[in-house]
């Protein structure tokens, strides 16, 4: 898997645990003292010298969690105070051990409306844990609204209260923590959608259960780091020469959308494709050849005009600015036809999805050279959906699209998910500031350079994406507000040397 760190959804969290417990013989309760212990500790590393801390716990496990860390912070000689949510009735198991202890070491346990939430300290999240089904109710959400307006710091136990486990998406309402401490593996849900807006800093604990342990539950996720896809484009040799790195063609640019395919084409070049070209309506030759003289530009009126460039080219990247057009429709049929590598994009995706290929059940099997690039606007178009659907479950919808139609799905958005060659990959690098048009056209340009330069398709898509994301990053330094596409342009050059 092209994923350093493997991501897992809440029922394979719980496989892990279960193996831990049940195969390799670790008390259930000695897991939990772990995960009190990582997460105590984390809670003092970023504040050394708490005022007071307040823990509110739930009645399952991650209550057990928050149980056990007042009871650290009670050693301490730390002012902690527990408050309960839920029936403390239902407390079972390994969590009732835990609020035992805690009680019988004199850890004062109250209920919440007994003890207004203070505005100093830290406050500890160990309400919900990953066992949510369902939006947030009734006393739960009464404290998760609390917590929020406490102003306080805070620390969330395995995953905030309210945050789905599995897609990221806020159930409701869901606690806004400044850190969380999350155990055994790293939840997917925790790198996408609304998470980032909840989640704080990120730290896991493997709770010191043995490797195997992970060798033992099957994970189909992984998340991924920049530099070892880096790794993966070789050093050009001394004798290099245009040749060896691929002729990118970009179809695009109909009336009033040439800086589309200006942008795809500019960061085709600057990221190391040989030779660069651009389709495009007539009326825009002059405008593209002024801003980049390095890229051959062409006027296209008919398929006369445009077979020569197909033919000419090794990698196509069809859609940016492409419109939906007679003129638009023609151009990317022929394109499809050529059966060349091709990235798909924009007004691409938008005809795709309107049938003007035409593609039917098991379409998806002959075309593993191509990669899609939505956003999720596009993607609902593509799977017939809503883009709220799309959003609810963005793993299943990224699988769903590479399905349908082959290659590589790129589903884009904070946390972007690549699907294809069996795997499922998540990037989460970029910010906020890239919520700015031309940035799906200048992605677009980046992915056909590396095809071009001889990366599979999902190697190229995935440092696309990290690339694209981490030059973003850098550039947001200078300030999120009016990021412009283009800006990432010399940055990703930096980045990949």
């Amino acid at each position: 898997m092209l994923g350093t760190e493997k991501l897992y959804t809440a029922e394979q969290t719980r496989a892990l645990d279960h193996c831990a417990i049940h195969d390799y013989k670790i008390p259930g309760i000695t897991l939990m003292s772990r995960a009190a212990t990582a997460a105590f500790r984390a809670l003092l590393d970023s504040w050394p010298n708490p005022e007071c801390i307040q823990v509110l716990c739930g009645t399952g496990n991650n209550g057990g969690d928050g149980f056990l860390m007042a009871d650290l912070a009670h050693k301490r000689g730390i002012p902690v105070t527990v408050l309960q949510i839920g029936d403390p009735e239902k407390i079972g198991g390994d969590a009732l051990l835990a609020r035992n202890q805690a009680r019988a070491n004199g850890v004062e346990i109250l209920p919440l409306e007994e003890a207004p939430l203070m505005s100093v300290g830290v406050i500890v999240d160990a309400m919900l844990g990953t066992g949510l089904g369902g939006d947030v109710r009734g006393e739960y959400l009464e404290a998760i609204q609390a917590i929020n307006a406490s102003g306080a710091s805070v620390l969330a136990v395995d995953i905030p209260s309210g945050l789905c486990a599995d897609t990221g998406r806020v159930l409701g309402k869901a606690v806004h923590a400044d850190l969380t401490v999350t155990f055994i593996g790293l939840k997917r849900g925790l790198f996408t959608l609304d998470a980032a807006d909840y989640t704080g800093a990120v730290r896991f604990s493997d709770l010191g259960v043995p490797p195997e342990v992970y060798t033992s539950v099957p994970c189909d996720c992984g998340r991924l780091e920049l530099e070892p896809l880096l790794q993966r484009l070789p050093p050009r040799p001394a004798k290099a020469h245009k040749g060896l790195y691929g002729t990118v063609l970009i179809v695009g640019g109909d009336y009033g959308m040439a800086g589309a395919a200006a942008m795809a084409a500019e960061a085709a070049l600057r990221c190391g494709a040989g030779l660069v070209r651009v389709a495009t309506r007539p009326e825009h030759v002059a405008a593209l050849v002024a801003r980049t003289p390095e890229v051959m530009t062409s006027g296209v009126n008919s398929g006369e005009d445009f077979t020569p460039l197909l033919e000419s080219a090794d990698v196509l990247v069809v859609g940016p600015g492409l419109g939906q057009s007679p003129w638009s429709e023609h151009l990317l049929a022929l394109a499809a036809a050529s059966g060349k590598p091709m990235v798909l994009d924009a007004d691409g995706l938008n005809l795709l999805a309107a049938g003007c290929l035409g593609e039917g059940q098991g379409a998806a099997e002959h075309h593993n050279n191509r990669v899609l690039t939505p956003h999720p606007g596009e993607a609902a178009r593509l799977l017939g959906n809503t883009t709220g659907a799309v959003q609810a479950d963005r793993f299943a919808a990224v699988q769903a699209l590479q399905q349908r139609y082959g290659g590589v799905a790129i589903l884009k958005g904070n946390g972007s998910l690549i699907a294809g060659a069996g795997q499922l990959l998540l990037s989460d690098y970029g910010n906020p500031g890239m919520a700015s048009g031309g940035m799906g056209d200048v992605l677009s340009g980046v992915i056909g350079s590396l095809l071009a330069q001889h990366l599979p398709p999902l190697e190229a898509a995935a440092l696309g994406v990290c690339l694209h994301g981490a030059a973003a990053d850098i550039a947001a330094q200078g300030g999120k507000r009016g990021l412009a596409a283009t800006d990432l342009i010399p940055e990703m050059r930096a980045l990949l040397g």
